[in-house]
């Protein structure tokens, strides 16, 4: 894929006289920038190289992943000799002003690997920076951009613009945490395969209601969306956060979570003897219905809190009646079923109590609707 079209956009400008047009092109010509840096940062090039992504390094483009230099504020001197004002690097994200000394500028990113992030026309408009080789304890192992003018990260996905190919062609989307995810999902297809998965990752924050409307309206989505998140409390959470978005959203396919285990997300599968592989097989034959996640996340996190609570009948009980309401929250009235089933056999309880409360909350709820009409 060659360097997209840049068509000019037109963005809201937030109660500034910046010209959006500047920031856009100061943000390319960081990209510019960090991709030339990358070239002679040994340690970068070495990290992504036994990440599994030593292609994006000999390739510069769709995605034209780059370093930011240690140093306090060399993007910012460059781009201030190319002639963008400190408000307008200010503006786009690329330069913060220090505490004590308002006037001096430094770089926001320093010492990162970082993965443009582009709009839907393919305008570079943010980054996303991971820490490099021997970072410090306490550094955040990545950074993003903070929101401007030409940057919304609720409102964009990474990967979006440079896999519009797979999109249009119908593969099937894997939403997954970072851009080293998305970018072990891209590699682990070659260009010849006529159907298969594609990644995209939120921009450094929680799912969002318009982020899933995205993947709603993809042209694989009717083939079902895939969640493939890290196995630990974060990436569950992700997971139920991501049911809830998706069944508002109602979307044409099913919903169904790929899931690793401690070691292994999509990005370190990668790495591992015939990874590509395995990593296609984990996407698209390894998968389960989101909603048998979500119950299983849910029990767990009772157990953990509670680890006797199903030694005894009051005790499973007590775990089905907090259950119950996820199946209300079934697609059809088979997923109700089988939810129904397996809440039966996680907690030992018997078919009939999961009945019992089904229809207790269901009581319950039209009693509380009556009440507040």
């Amino acid at each position: 894929m060659g360097a997209p079209r840049l068509n000019q956009p037109t963005y809201p400008v937030h109660g500034t006289e910046l010209e959006p047009g500047r920031l856009l092109a100061a943000v390319e010509a960081a990209v510019t920038y960090y991709r030339a840096q990358l070239e002679y940062a040994d340690g970068p090039r070495a990290y992504l190289a036994e990440r599994g992504l030593g292609v994006v390094v000999q390739r510069e483009w769709p995605w034209r992943v780059g370093y930011a230099p240690a140093g306090w504020s060399s993007l910012t001197r460059h781009l201030r000799a190319a002639g963008f004002t400190a408000e307008e690097l200010v503006g786009a994200g690329l330069s913060t002003r220090t505490r004590g000394e308002p006037d001096r500028l430094i770089d926001m990113f320093r010492d990162r690997v970082v993965f443009p992030v582009r709009d839907p026309g393919g305008h570079a408009v943010a980054f996303l920076g991971r820490t490099g080789p021997g970072a410090a304890d306490g550094v955040p192992k990545y950074i993003n951009s903070p929101e401007t003018a030409i940057y919304d990260k609720g409102r964009l996905l990474f990967g979006v613009a440079e896999q519009q190919d797979r999109l249009n062609d119908r593969w099937a989307p894997v939403l997954v945490e970072g851009p080293a995810d998305v970018l072990a999902v891209w590699l682990s297809y070659s260009r010849l395969r006529r159907a298969g998965a594609v990644a995209l990752a939120p921009c450094g924050t929680m799912l969002t209601d318009d982020q899933a409307a995205i993947l709603r309206e993809l042209p694989g989505a009717a083939r079902g969306i895939v969640t493939a998140f890290d196995a630990d409390s974060a990436g569950r959470s992700a997971v139920d956060r991501a049911w809830q978005l998706f069944r508002q959203q109602r979307l044409p396919g099913p919903l169904l979570v790929a899931e690793f285990s401690a070691d292994a997300d999509p990005a370190d599968l990668l790495r591992r003897p015939n990874g590509r592989a395995q990593l296609r097989a984990a996407l698209q034959r390894r998968t389960r219905p989101m909603l048998d996640a979500v119950v299983d996340h849910r029990l767990g996190r009772l157990v953990e809190r509670h680890p006797r609570l199903l030694e005894d009948i009051d005790g499973r009980c007590a775990a089905v009646r907090l259950l119950v309401p996820l199946l209300f929250e079934a697609m059809s009235p088979d997923e109700a079923i089988r939810v129904a089933r397996r809440i039966a056999a996680h907690t030992g309880a018997g078919v009939d109590t999961v009945a019992i409360a089904a229809l207790g909350y269901l009581e319950d709820e039209l009693q509380r609707v009556t009440l507040t009409a």
